[in-house]
């Protein structure tokens, strides 16, 4: 069986930035099985598969480990790849996911732009295990859906974690994400991930379902600019709208080709 498969750099506009996955278009659906495994072998991120129905699309996502509830950056790659490398005529992609529900992509002049539902917040007490992982106290930290996060002071504490991943992986959930007001955006954010077999995503949409309904509260602002500072870095343009928010980005294609399996 041969399948399509395309490589998109999401949340950047130059190749070898932002976070890259990969994207197989399916006429129909092939096994979780065999999808888990093309997802182990491209090593990315997240695979997402797509396959058509009448005016949308169903989509799942898979990291080299795990199916996951959402992901912002292979659903963005996605809608790109739909948008430039298929006969797309509309100017928004209406996606259903089993997990997540629907979601939809919208295409603004350069701009693709997610919509998603909004992260459910509950303030906790910081677990030991996060303050030894990561060997800095939180200002405060928070649980969503999947994922901690953690508030620090300011943006050089972010730049300066190396976490003890093995310690991590220890606090169960999907990750973990560090952020504190940014220096030249509105917040910062890096995203850890070992639980799921990615030490550190490099743009994490999906973790800004839960960032930005805190930063548009401790900002006072609903339409907030955003960096994730790992090695490859991306830029997010965000908008919180009470039970959906606007994720917008960039993306470039990087590969196209054909898997046998």
């Amino acid at each position: 069986m041969k399948l399509k498969i395309f490589q998109v750099d999401a949340f950047t506009n130059q190749v070898f930035g932002g976070n890259p996955a990969a994207i197989c278009v399916l006429e129909s659906w092939i096994s979780t099985k065999l999808m888990q495994q093309i997802a182990a072998e491209n090593n990315l991120a997240e695979t997402a598969f797509i396959v058509k129905k009448e005016d949308f699309y169903e989509i799942r996502w898979f990291t080299p480990k795990v199916e996951v509830d959402l992901c912002g950056h292979a659903t963005l790659a996605t809608a790109h790849v739909l948008f430039n490398h298929f006969n797309t005529q509309v100017n928004q992609l209406n996606f259903y996911s089993p997990l997540s529900g629907n979601l939809s992509v919208k295409k603004e002049n350069e701009f693709l732009t997610l919509d998603f539902p909004t992260d459910i917040l509950n303030k906790i007490e910081t677990p030991h295990v996060l303050i030894d992982a990561l060997g800095e106290k939180p200002i405060e930290s928070w649980k969503g859906k999947t994922d901690f996060m953690l508030v620090f002071k300011n943006q050089e504490e972010i730049e300066n974690f190396s976490p003890n991943f093995p310690l991590l992986e220890t606090v169960g959930g999907r990750g973990v994400i560090v952020t504190a007001k940014g220096n030249n955006v509105d917040f910062v954010s890096r995203f850890f991930g070992p639980q799921v077999g990615i030490n550190e995503d490099p743009v994490t949409g999906s973790a800004h379902t839960t960032l930005i309904p805190y930063w548009s509260q401790i900002l006072g602002k609903t339409k907030l600019t955003a960096q994730q500072l790992s090695e490859r870095k991306g830029d997010l343009y965000c908008e919180y709208k009470g039970d959906r928010v606007l994720i917008a980005g960039n993306a470039v294609t990087y590969l196209i080709g054909e898997i046998e399996v």
